[in-house]
C-alpha cells in the first residue's frame, strides 16, 4: 500500500462503523495534506471540528489508520478551509500536533449521544407533536416557541429530542454557541462556581450561549435548590431577551413543578407540548427500528411479544432488545419468541409479580399533588384536597378493580356512593378537560414507573 492510499483506506475501515450522517458531516470535510513514513498530516475546517473529532473519534481514527497501514503513524492536526483537495506533499521530520484552545461552539458536560438524531427517532401520535416542534426549533430558532418545554414520563423520549436539536443546529450552523446540560450538571457547576469564586466565568458561560438545552429541570425541585433556581431564572432572562433559543425537559407539567412561580411562569411563556406513552404500534416501530440500527433481523412475534410485554419506558424496552441481541450473538442462537422468553423470564416474571396496589395510588397521588396520604383519607371538604381524592378513587376502580365499598374503606370509611360520585365525576371530567386528562395520565405514568 502506497502513502496516499492510507486515508483513503482508512475512511473505508470508519465508515463501516459509523452512521453515514455522522461520516459526512465529520469525515468528508477533512483533507490530507501531507504524509511520510512515520507521520499523517490531516486538515479540519476550525478549532470546534478538530475538538469535537478528539472527543469522539480520535481513538476510532488512530486505530483504522493503524490497522490498514500496519504501522503507528502520528496524526499531525492542522487547521484551515478543508473545502477542496489540496496538492498531496511529502512532509519533512514529524511535525508536533498544534495545540488547540478548547472550542467554543459545543459547551456540555455530557457529550451528545450519536445515536440520539432526528433520524433515530420514531414518531407515533403520542409523541408527534414534540417531535415536530423540537425538528422546528432545530431548523430554525423561533420566538413563538421560546421556550420550548417537553415534558412526559421517564423514558418516552424527551432527552433523545433534546439532544437531537443539538446534533441538527450543530449540523446546519456553523458558529453556533451550544450549551447542553442536565439540570443536576447546571448545579453542580453552578456551586464548584461559588466555591472557586468564578461566577463570572459561569455567568458568561451560559448567557453567551445561542441555544441552551436542559434535561430534566424536576430535578430543582428537590430538596432546597433556591439558590440555583434563581441563578437559572437571571440565565433564562438573559438569553430570553437576546432571543437566544430555550429548550427544557420536564417528567411534569410547568404548574406542577415544585418550583417557584417566577420560574415556572417562565417556562409557560412559549410553547409546552408532552409526551404520552407509546402505544403497541409505536412500540413495535421503536424496536425494528433499534433492530434494524443494530443490523439484526427481529421476527414480527418477538416484536408484538416485547411490545406488549414492555411498558411505556423505552429504555426499559431497548434494555430487553439489547440483552436479547447480546444472548444471541454471544450464543450464536437464533432470535425466535421462544429464545427470547427463555433469555427474558427472569426479568418480565419479576415486572408482572409486581401490582399496582391502593397503596401505591395513594402514595403516588398524594406526592403528585404535594400533600399527605392522610389527606386523602381525612373527611376535610376543602377544594384543594376534594379533586386530588376523587382522581385517587378513580384511579383505584380503574388500575386495581376495587369494588366500591373495598374503595370507600380504603379511603377513611367512606360510604360507596360517594367513591360512585366520584369515580363518574372524574370520567365526565375527563371527557371535557383535557389539562385534567393530562394529570391523570401523568400519574398512571408514574405508578407505572412505580410498578417497575
Amino acid at each position: 500500500m502506497t502513502n496516499s492510499d492510507v486515508w483513503k483506506k482508512s475512511l473505508e475501515s470508519i465508515k463501516g462503523q459509523i452512521p453515514n450522517q455522522h461520516f459526512n458531516t465529520w469525515f468528508k470535510p477533512i483533507v490530507v495534506t501531507g504524509i511520510n513514513e512515520t507521520s499523517l498530516e490531516l486538515e479540519v475546517p476550525n478549532r470546534f471540528f478538530l475538538e469535537w473529532l478528539k472527543d469522539h473519534y480520535l481513538s476510532l481514527i488512530q486505530e483504522a489508520v493503524t490497522k490498514v497501514s500496519q504501522r503507528e503513524y502520528s496524526i499531525v492536526w492542522r487547521i484551515g478551509k478543508a473545502t477542496a483537495p489540496r496538492p498531496f506533499t511529502t512532509l519533512l521530520p514529524p511535525h508536533q500536533p498544534m495545540q488547540i484552545a478548547a472550542a467554543e461552539r459545543v459547551i456540555t458536560n455530557t457529550q451528545l449521544n450519536s445515536n440520539y438524531i432526528f433520524e433515530n427517532f420514531v414518531v407515533g401520535k403520542d409523541n408527534q407533536l414534540a417531535h415536530a416542534a423540537c425538528l422546528a426549533v432545530a431548523n430554525q430558532f423561533s420566538n413563538k416557541y421560546n421556550p420550548l418545554f417537553v415534558y412526559g414520563g421517564v423514558g418516552l423520549g424527551k432527552t433523545h429530542l433534546l439532544q437531537a436539536i443539538g446534533h441538527k443546529v450543530i449540523e446546519r450552523t456553523a458558529g453556533s454557541r451550544i450549551c447542553y446540560y442536565t439540570s443536576e450538571g447546571f448545579m453542580n457547576e453552578f456551586i464548584n462556581a461559588i466555591q472557586r469564586n468564578k461566577m463570572d466565568e459561569f455567568r458568561n458561560k451560559f448567557r453567551r450561549a445561542d441555544l441552551l438545552l436542559i434535561d430534566d429541570v424536576q430535578f430543582w425541585a428537590v430538596g432546597g435548590k433556591e439558590r440555583t433556581q434563581e441563578e437559572f431564572f437571571h440565565t433564562f432572562n438573559a438569553l430570553y431577551e437576546a432571543n437566544k433559543q430555550i429548550v427544557i425537559t420536564s417528567d411534569k407539567y410547568p404548574n406542577d413543578l415544585g418550583l417557584e412561580e417566577r420560574l415556572r411562569s417562565r417556562f409557560a411563556m412559549g410553547l409546552i407540548v408532552d409526551i404520552q406513552p407509546p402505544d403497541t404500534e409505536t412500540k413495535m416501530a421503536i424496536l425494528q427500528k433499534k433492530a434494524l440500527l443494530e443490523s439484526v433481523v427481529l421476527p414480527d412475534d418477538v416484536t408484538h411479544y416485547l411490545a406488549s410485554v414492555g411498558g411505556s419506558n423505552i429504555r426499559e424496552l431497548e434494555g430487553y432488545l439489547a440483552r436479547i441481541i447480546a444472548v444471541s450473538s454471544l450464543s450464536g442462537k437464533e432470535i425466535t419468541l421462544l429464545m427470547v422468553k427463555e433469555t427474558l423470564k427472569n426479568i418480565i416474571k419479576d415486572t408482572k409479580m409486581k401490582a399496582i396496589t391502593i397503596d401505591n395510588i395513594q402514595k403516588t397521588v398524594a406526592l403528585f399533588f404535594n400533600m399527605n396520604v392522610a389527606d386523602l383519607k381525612s373527611k376535610r371538604r376543602l377544594q384543594k384536597l376534594v379533586l386530588p381524592r376523587q382522581m385517587a378513587m378513580y384511579l383505584v376502580r380503574e388500575c386495581c378493580n376495587s369494588s366500591f365499598p373495598e374503595i370507600g374503606s380504603a379511603f377513611g370509611n367512606k360510604d360507596h356512593s360517594t367513591v360512585i360520585h366520584a369515580v363518574n365525576k372524574i370520567k365526565t371530567l375527563l371527557d371535557k378537560d383535557a389539562e385534567q386528562k393530562r394529570v391523570i395520565n401523568t400519574i398512571k405514568t408514574l405508578l407505572e414507573k412505580e410498578k417497575k
